[in-house]
């Protein structure tokens, strides 16, 4: 199919034409016909299926069939979770509707709400927001919603995680009764299937996978490394110069910025972004990664949400997530819209049971990588920490722990040996 068998508007096909779009993703195909009747929509598809599209399409093509200059009021609200997400939503219409006269405006936390609000006072059809700066603004008489025509939450799913639900049924309150409702979630828990039900009205709805499966397209692999070893790992990995950029994720904020520093000591150009940096920060290292000026991004889960990065080939799961959806968002930041990509993700012996747990979620079982320089050598739990209380009448166990660090240590050394054996021998097979 293409997209001009959708029966889009010409300024809309030229768009897509421009950006080297021809034929739409099955999510596309199947969403915006039924967006273009007017009626509501339940979408659950995962990320990097072209969903944006599937929604910014229809909207500007029933936004331009009745465009009116003087109509000053917000006609669309996408309420969507992160400023990333948020921005490459105002992007894509922006993109998309380049040859059409409506006005598309984006607002977020974290920065001065000046920009923002001189914005929407010269008016503006389409609005993407988070839901704090929203309410706010909203609170400060900025924006007015008596007006909409057309709702849509992205990323539901995402939203009860980050803990904005209540925010968006705050927000819901203040909508017209009367309306258009489209609603995105990449995952359909208890508590998402009630919101739906809650705010559409006799929905139709669009399932283009299998809830919480991974795109076809992505090779899969999985490196089994103690935590200590995983850095030197890391390194040898990118050792392939064929490995461009590498979207790699951690778990904490702190973790982000002392990984993306390693990395940069060992000459690797990299950068960090998460909750904790200026928008500014955050937006400068996005673009310096699609830009290529530098080879790796090292993101936590909330930060990477609204990542949209074509031809994204790698992405290193550093850490595994302890939730196992999170890995199918992980890993969906390559492999886009029908792309090819790789994902490989590094499991120490704690985190094997978060492994069992996706390959239960995804109903499949990950290549395992046997043949690389730091394999596996610790097959115990990590030991919980034990409080110490002091050395009051010496050690009685003195003798026994001398004995059991000169055994330790003697290991270590065995351990570390064997590794730069192994090391030397992959250096050779590399040449």
């Amino acid at each position: 199919m293409l997209f001009e068998d959708l029966k889009l508007i010409e300024p809309l096909l030229k768009a897509l034409t421009t950006q080297g779009y021809t034929n739409p993703t099955p999510i596309q195909e199947k969403a915006i016909p039924i967006v273009l009747t007017g009626k509501d929509l339940l979408g659950c598809a995962q990320t990097g299926t072209g969903k944006t599209a599937a929604f910014a399409l229809p909207i500007l093509q029933l936004l331009a069939s009745k465009y009116n200059p003087s109509n000053k009021k917000i006609k669309t609200l996408i309420l969507t979770p992160t400023r990333e997400l948020a921005l490459q939503i105002e992007e894509s219409f922006k993109t998309y509707g380049a040859l059409l006269p409506l006005k598309t405006a984006v607002i977020f936390g974290g920065v001065s709400q000046k920009n923002q609000t001189d914005r929407l006072r010269s008016g503006v059809d389409i609005l993407v927001a988070t839901p704090g700066r929203l309410i706010d603004l909203m609170n400060q008489g900025f924006i007015h919603l008596e007006g909409l025509e057309i709702f849509v939450l992205d990323e539901a799913d995402r939203m009860l995680d980050m803990g904005f639900i209540h925010d968006v049924k705050r927000v819901i309150g203040k909508l017209p009764i009367k309306r258009q409702t489209l609603f995105f979630s990449a995952t359909m828990p208890p508590e998402i299937q009630k919101l739906a039900n809650v705010i559409l009205h006799e929905p139709s709805k669009v399932e283009v996978a299998p809830i919480s499966s991974t795109a076809e397209t992505i090779q899969q692999s999985i490196y089994y490394v103690d935590r200590s070893n995983k850095k030197d790992l890391l390194k040898f990995i990118l050792e392939d110069k064929s490995i461009k950029t590498a979207l790699i994720f951690a778990k904490t904020k702190h973790g982000a910025n002392k990984l993306s520093a390693e990395l940069v000591k060992a000459g690797i150009s990299s950068d960090a972004i998460h909750g904790n940096k200026s928008q500014n920060a955050r937006q400068n290292a996005l673009s310096n990664f699609k830009a290529g000026k530098i080879r790796t991004l090292v993101a936590t889960d909330i930060a990477a949400r609204g990542i949209d990065i074509d031809d994204l080939a790698y992405v290193i799961n550093y850490e595994m997530p302890d939730v196992p959806e999170t890995y199918v968002h992980r890993i969906g930041r390559t492999g886009r819209a029908g792309a090819k990509g790789k994902s490989i993700s590094f499991c120490d012996f704690d985190e094997k049971l978060m492994l069992r747990d996706i390959q239960k979620l995804i109903g499949k079982n990950i290549q395992v990588v046997d043949e690389h320089p730091f394999p596996l050598q610790n097959n115990f739990a990590s030991p919980k920490p034990t409080k110490t209380f002091g050395n009051r009448g010496g050690n009685r166990n003195s003798n026994t722990s001398r004995s059991e660090s000169k055994t330790s240590s003697s290991s270590s050394s065995s351990s570390s040996n064997s590794r730069r054996s192994s090391q030397n021998r992959f250096s050779r097979e590399r040449v």
